[in-house]
């Protein structure tokens, strides 16, 4: 469990609106096409999107910076989480989103890469746009 998934992508938006579209249940729902979302903006708090096949809980929550979540998919083992952190830094207009991504299981690093990209950052690009 050693591996790290960590991406980066420039968004077109201030920081507060990327926070708010990834801790906003409806806000999210609406970046991931209407996929089912209720994400608690409370650190403590749980949250569950794409109709429940992502899990977790809140870890660390500070407005317009940075999100820290106990991330898990549905098809994982009971009790397993891994830690997921989203970083914003702001850049002129625009804001870098870091991503990264550890202590997921062994095998899942190829398909979880291509669902940050496919299924968190370009819709979130695209919602911002």
């Amino acid at each position: 469990m050693s591996t790290v998934i960590h991406q980066e992508v420039l968004l077109k938006a201030a920081p507060k609106k990327i926070y708010e579209a990834l801790v906003d249940s409806k806000q999210f729902s609406k970046v991931t096409g209407g996929a089912p979302a209720e994400i608690s903006s409370d650190a403590g708090g749980v949250f569950s999107c794409f109709g429940g096949m992502v899990t977790g809980r809140q870890i660390e929550l500070v407005p317009n910076e940075r999100i820290v979540q106990a991330w898990r998919a549905g098809n994982w083992d009971a009790g397993v989480y891994s830690i997921v952190k989203f970083e914003l830094k702001q850049q002129g207009a625009s804001t870098k989103l870091l991503l990264d991504h550890v202590g997921f299981p062994e095998g899942s690093a190829d398909h979880l890469e291509a669902g940050w990209k496919a299924n968190y950052l370009e819709p979130l690009k695209k919602y911002l746009a």
